[in-house]
Formats: C-alpha cells, structure tokens, sequence
C-alpha cells in the first residue's frame, strides 16, 4: 500500500505573483507555519536541494530532512522528493498552478510509502498530511493575496492616437 494526497486552493492573484512567492524557498519560514529554518544546500539551474526543519512538535521534536526541488517555470510545475526520506521509504512531491478566473489554482500532490518502522501507517499519514495542507495552504493563499494586493498596480503603456 501507499499514501497520496491531491489538494488544491484558488488564490486571487496573478500567476506570477504565486509562482514567484511560493518557489521562494528563503522565504518558507514566514510563508509556512510549520517551517522553522530553510537552508539551501545546493543550487544548480533551477534545481535546489535544501534543509528544512519543522517547528519543534508535541514532544519537542525538531524534524528535519533534505529535499530536492526542481522547477518548470515554462510550465509552472514543481517536482520534488526527499532525499533524507526519514521515516518514508520514499516521499514524492508535484506542485502545478493553473490560472484560473481572476487567480490561480494552486495544487499539490504527494505520494508515499511510510517505513514499517515509522510511528504512523500509510493512512495515518494521509490524513495527517491532508489536515496540514489545508491548514498551510490557506495560511500561504491569504499571505500571497496581501502582498498582490501591496504590489503596485500594471501599467501598459498605449502609442499615442493620431
């Protein structure tokens, strides 16, 4: 058995704005609650292998692992997996966005295995995953929508008529 979860928001602001502010790994910290720390380890292109470390849990556990993360601006996708899998015998992520109306879809999609040894089961995970993600992807749609309303307006610029 595995574990996959397929969540998705609409978040009213432009494409670019949420591509650009949810790929901002440094950021992650103040976009994420759950995050602690980011650390990039690598960079090459628009691949990136990283650390992160969760805010410490119930039981004062900082969990932490090394991600790689490799983006598709031309087709605004995300492909990622861990590397330091922990307690998942594997963990693999895909990230896409869609405008959608006057905003974008945002939607995530995670596949996984959890290790016989692991502390929850393939469904406990699931389900856990599934809470946090509505949790945390609500937190980033009202964060990107308050700096896209921050941002100054576009202007285009006509040719003058004759």
């Amino acid at each position: 058995m595995s574990g996959h979860t397929d969540n998705s928001i609409f978040i009213d602001a432009d494409i670019e704005t949420v591509w650009t502010i949810t790929n901002d790994l440094k950021s992650w910290p103040d976009l994420f609650t759950e995050y602690a720390s980011v650390e990039i380890l690598e960079h090459h292109e628009n691949t990136f292998k990283f650390r992160l470390t969760m805010h410490p849990d119930e039981n004062g556990t900082a969990w932490s692992w090394v991600s790689e993360r490799t983006l598709d601006p031309a087709t605004r996708q995300v492909r990622a997996y861990r590397v330091e899998t922990g307690p998942f015998e594997y963990m693999h992520i895909h990230w896409s966005y869609t405008p959608e109306g006057t905003g974008t879809r945002m939607r995530w999609v995670q596949d996984f295995h959890m290790r016989p040894s692991a502390p929850v089961n393939d469904e406990q995970m699931t389900n856990r995953i599934n809470a946090n993600t509505a949790r945390e992807m609500s937190v980033i749609r009202e964060k990107v929508e308050r700096a896209a309303a921050e941002l100054p307006p576009v202007s285009i610029a006509l040719p003058e008529q004759v």
